[in-house]
């Protein structure tokens, strides 16, 4: 039997092809507020003995876990074989430690939480600086795929004589394996933080890439505040407006229209967040993912 796919919020842009991808059939559900905000929700396509995938858009999630709760729940009480997930974007990874007294850390709780519904956990590129691996914090077997491959066709694709950047040293090996994929030259600048909107590019002499297409490359886009400080930097010594590539778009307030404004000729993401600038499918990656762990969990989920 195939498995189902769920979708629950933010996913218009990628259930379609992940349900290709994984060959699945695509649940009809019910699921809407009450007019005090309350989620409702209702399986029309029943999910008994079926291997169930929630598919979970979770930027900006606060309002989004109650469907993501109810619906595992409910899918487990309507007699589901396996209920996993699959986040595309996976939040709730940069608090990874106690910074100051009395924080929560709510990589951990978060994560604890996502463990107590779900089977299993795919997702693309989170935000790993601590932790080693998913498996550091989350209680089931969790995959974090890789948007490298998709990003580098893609690049390979649009962008004439490509020149990666990485905008900082903990993007070395992100952007040094895109560009090894994408067979294109690479370097790396460093940063200084000063804070969520305070950042200090220093770029070497870039005179020898002016023939060249710059492709700034990141993980995640959320203020902009790095990449519109290296497309100043860019722009100020002569090269050809840049490209911004990241796995995933957030675009916290205005931080799409103010990187255009600093001067990108571009800007793509994948479709882990529904976004505008949505140009690499990472729905196939996705799907290999999962289709591995519904295979390496099968026998004790039934």
């Amino acid at each position: 039997m195939k498995p189902l796919l769920v979708p629950l919020q933010d996913t218009a842009q990628i259930s379609g092809p992940l349900a290709h991808a994984l060959d699945a059939e695509t649940a009809d559900i019910d699921l809407r507020r009450f007019p005090d905000g309350e989620t409702y929700l209702r399986f029309d396509t029943l999910p008994e003995g079926r291997d169930v995938i929630l598919l979970a858009g979770l930027a900006r999630p606060d309002a989004k876990m109650p469907a993501l709760l109810f619906a595992a729940q409910t899918a487990r009480a309507l007699g589901a074989a396996s209920v996993g997930l699959v986040a595309p974007y996976l939040p709730y990874m940069r608090q990874d430690r106690v910074f100051r007294p009395g924080e929560a850390v709510t990589s951990v709780q978060f994560a604890k939480l996502v463990s107590s519904c779900a089977d299993w956990l795919v997702t693309i590129d989170p935000h790993l600086h601590r932790w080693h691996a998913l498996s550091d914090i989350y209680d089931i077997p969790a995959r974090a795929a890789h948007a490298a491959p998709a990003m580098a066709a893609w690049i390979s694709r649009e962008v004439d004589h490509p020149l990666l950047i990485g905008p900082d040293a903990e993007s070395e090996q992100w952007v040094s394996e895109i560009a090894a994929l994408a067979g294109a030259e690479h370097i790396v600048l460093t940063k200084t933080r000063h804070g969520d909107r305070d950042v200090d590019i220093s770029p070497p002499d870039l005179g020898k890439w002016r023939h060249h297409t710059p492709v700034i490359v990141d993980d995640t886009i959320s203020t902009a505040s790095t990449m519109m400080a290296v497309t100043r930097q860019l722009v100020e010594q002569g090269l050809r407006p840049p490209t911004c590539c990241a796995a995933h778009g957030i675009f916290a307030d205005g931080a799409f229209e103010a990187l255009l404004q600093a001067g990108a000729a571009r800007i793509v993401t994948s479709n882990t967040i529904s976004h505008p600038s949505n140009g690499i499918d990472v729905s196939g990656i996705l799907a290999s993912a999962a289709n591995g762990l519904i295979e390496e969990i099968r026998p004790s989920s039934r």
